[in-house]
């Protein structure tokens, strides 16, 4: 029988901690319930939708996902994007239930784009990202999660928000200061339970005996879902039930949700596959990017049929359970399933629970996101790269996370094609029978065509001139008539040119240029031209 080289191992191999998921997964669903609630605010529906579509998105992820440890739920990327569509729906004068109706049509529409996304296998693309444009990206969020906060310090919403009083604002800063320092300190302690976990439960203790002793009262989950809704009494719902959303299935309806549910799915993927390359970076793994698009569109298409309102993968839940060593599928599953548990039955207790340790924890996170190493960049990489990142991050707090992307990209792409432009040389020398031969080094594609023609005078070089191609390549249509252009001018100056080391692909594409190139079969290279007349 074969046995199997064990020599060579591929893979980290990490030991697997049960405890370490479950308890994981128990402080994520404690960070996931306030941000569920409210982002279903933002997206203008019940906060039941986002608290199933934070249940669903996790445990289906989880399962079917390309990144074990990566958190998925209820997002406010997402939440976004809807909210001008049930804005404008209510603006038609639809009652919440045919409204919510288009909502979950559209999430359905969302999770199938997604999945054609991965089948088609487009998600290695996000493997083409920068890294300054990941650095931005990172940084950006982070500054997001911890400027996000701070609407917790606010009572009432609109015009009328305004920050609490001196006394609940001093108690509720010394509240959160103490979940940070628990956060960072126990570790260096004992690893044996989260810090995060410990933080939480313990102000929660000081919040309950504070109130008890009369001395103060913090502003609890509670507080904070009536403050979005006065009518809500508990955060408690019964399990989520199948249903076809209840919607004209027309042209019409497809064409008032197709816009939403692109950009959603667009959006809802980036954000994911960007948060699985910074698992992967931080856990030294590799996920997988089709799979995780495949993973993502299936939980929003179920979120559809059972009322949630769709999501993708959350950076900052993924940072905290990554941080607390959780890197298995069992993770998210607890997570998830403590999440149902605590809307079916552990409401009461979730809502006591001080919004200070819920945002002590996500300042952590801010924290602990931060690339605050890139600081050290600064004079040690191009500068081209560093105004790459400050740029993405702008735009990620600006804006949102996928036009950062976009942006990233696309100046990473020119700065690189510039970059390369500069590196065209041409070197000339006289030969013994008064040739004049002109050796060029580089690549000779859209950016670089110019320069290289500008190198050359064709009125001040002797009768026979010849260029050696030897060292270069001819990447694109740009290229071809850039030396097309390069024989016209000498011919029109009468003078013999003759061209060395093209490929086939070039002498095919060549016009004017053709019957100056010298083959030679035995040394000229053989690449390929992107050129449309080849394709």
């Amino acid at each position: 029988m074969h046995k199997t080289n064990k020599l060579f191992k591929l893979a980290i191999e990490r030991p697997r901690n049960v405890k370490n998921d479950i308890l994981s997964g128990l402080t994520v669903a404690l960070a996931l319930i306030p941000e569920a609630v409210a982002f279903s605010f933002v997206a203008k529906v019940d906060p039941k939708v986002g608290l199933y579509a934070a249940f669903m998105m996790g445990l289906i992820t989880a399962i079917f996902g390309g990144r074990p440890g990566m958190i998925s739920g209820a997002t406010g990327a997402v939440a976004v994007i809807f909210a001008p569509l049930m804005l404008g729906l209510y603006g038609e004068g639809l009652t919440t239930e045919a409204a919510t109706g288009y909502l979950f049509a559209a999430v359905i529409l969302m999770g199938i784009i997604q999945m054609l996304f991965g089948v088609l296998k487009l998600g290695k693309f996000i493997r083409l990202v920068p890294h300054p444009v990941m650095l931005g990206f990172v940084n950006g969020l982070a500054i997001i999660i911890f400027k996000s906060q701070f609407e917790m310090f606010y009572e009432g919403h609109g015009e009328e928000a305004h920050l609490l009083a001196q006394t609940p604002l001093l108690i509720m800063c010394g509240m959160i200061t103490a979940t940070m320092l628990i956060s960072f300190f126990l570790p260096k302690l004992t690893k044996a339970i989260p810090a995060t976990l410990v933080a939480i439960v313990t102000v929660t203790v000081v919040s309950i005996l504070l109130k008890h002793f009369g001395i103060h009262e913090s502003r609890t989950v509670l507080d904070f879902v009536q403050g979005m809704d006065p009518t809500k009494e508990t955060i408690a719902a019964s399990l989520p039930t199948f249903a076809i959303p209840k919607v004209p299935f027309n042209w019409e309806s497809i064409k008032l949700i197709l816009p939403f549910s692109v950009l959603a799915a667009a959006v809802g993927l980036i954000e994911s596959l960007m948060t699985l390359t910074l698992v992967d970076e931080i856990t030294e793994t590799r996920g997988r990017g089709n799979k995780e698009c495949i993973g993502q569109g299936l939980a929003n298409l179920v979120n559809g049929f059972f009322g949630g309102m769709g999501g993708c993968a959350m950076i900052g839940q993924s940072m905290i359970n990554v941080g607390n060593g959780a890197l298995h599928r069992l993770s998210g599953v607890a997570t998830a399933l403590f999440l149902l548990s605590f809307i079916l039955f552990g409401s009461a207790l979730i809502e006591r629970i001080p919004l200070a340790a819920l945002i002590g924890v996500m300042f952590v996170v801010a924290e602990k996101t931060f690339e605050w190493g890139s600081f050290r960049l600064f004079g040690k990489v191009p500068r081209a790269d560093v105004l790459v990142g400050l740029l993405v991050a702008a735009v990620t707090v600006a804006v949102d996370l996928a036009a950062a992307v976009v942006v990233g990209v696309i100046v990473s792409a020119l700065v690189f094609a510039w970059e390369h432009a500069k590196q065209v040389r041409v070197t000339a020398r006289e030969t013994a029978d008064g040739r004049k031969v002109y050796d060029v080094e580089g690549t000779i594609f859209f950016a670089s065509a110019a320069g290289f023609q500008e190198q050359f005078v064709p009125r001040d070089d002797p009768d026979r001139v010849e260029i050696d191609f030897r060292n270069a390549k001819l990447m694109d249509h740009s290229a071809i008539e850039a030396v097309n252009g390069l024989a016209e001018r000498y011919q029109r100056a009468g003078k013999h040119l003759s061209l060395r080391h093209l490929s086939p692909d070039c002498t095919e594409l060549m016009d004017k240029a053709r019957r100056m190139i010298v083959v030679d079969y035995h040394e000229d290279p053989r690449y390929r031209v992107a050129d449309d007349k080849l394709a």
